[in-house]
């Protein structure tokens, strides 16, 4: 039997060491998986039809924010390996980030596979596999989302938290920070809170992974709000 699909559903998947999620969107309604375990990829039953959209975004934190007009393809090793240690067999590439004036700079080789596999199974309505991208790509892609003049997306997974934040249209920061515990992440989020001088108790944070109650909570303590994309 064909595998069938429907131009107007998506699907979002989220790829790390650590296993995968993903969140299908039809019909109006949005459903999540929550966090699984590699083992479960080949019995997915989302995994075994087509979508009209299929993003697919890998937690690799080799990445770097370039502007436009400072980005030289033939250099994109060499600007990648100035802020994170590269290997020789790192695969580099690159993607435009048009709404921020940048290229986004990055390497997916981080030891998985996982994320390769996804990509060969999980297709869009024409047959075609969908382009690996950096979660930070999306944790971006996102900032518009967010209901106010600030703009605050993270997401955090298997020690790292990745956050970029925006005031209107402005990106003030796309980084990436080593995070072993929530406590961490909320931590840097702060920091980067206070270097910006924004005030939490005014701003919505949004969160691209799921949190736990006790994390949502300690957010809402400082934050107006927190919500979920």
């Amino acid at each position: 039997m064909p595998v069938t699909g429907n131009n107007s559903s998506s699907i979002s998947i989220q790829v790390s060491l650590s296993g995968y999620s993903f969140s299908v969107s039809e019909g109006g309604e949005r459903r999540s998986s929550g966090w699984l375990g590699a083992d479960r990829i080949f019995t997915t039953p989302e995994f075994q039809r087509r979508y009209g959209q299929v993003g697919i975004s890998l937690f690799t934190p080799k990445f770097v924010l370039v502007p436009k007009t400072f980005f030289n393809p033939q250099e994109a090793a060499s600007a990648l390996s100035d802020v994170v240690k590269l290997r020789d067999e790192d695969q580099v590439e690159y993607v435009d980030e048009p709404a921020f004036g940048a290229v986004l700079v990055f390497s997916n080789s981080i030891g998985e596979s996982l994320s390769r596999t996804v990509a060969a199974t999980v297709m869009d309505t024409s047959g075609n596999p969908s382009r690996i991208l950096p979660e930070i790509h999306f944790v971006l892609a996102d900032l518009p989302r967010c209901p106010e003049y600030n703009k605050i997306v993270c997401s955090w997974r298997d020690g790292y938290l990745y956050m970029a934040i925006a005031q209107g249209k402005s990106l003030r920061l796309c980084n990436v920070f080593a995070a072993e515990d929530f406590t961490t992440a909320e931590y840097f989020i702060f920091l980067a809170m206070k270097n910006l001088q924004l005030n939490p108790e005014v701003s919505t944070i949004c969160f691209r992974t799921a949190l736990d109650p006790d994390q949502e909570m300690s957010l809402y303590r400082y934050f107006k709000a927190v919500e979920a994309l």
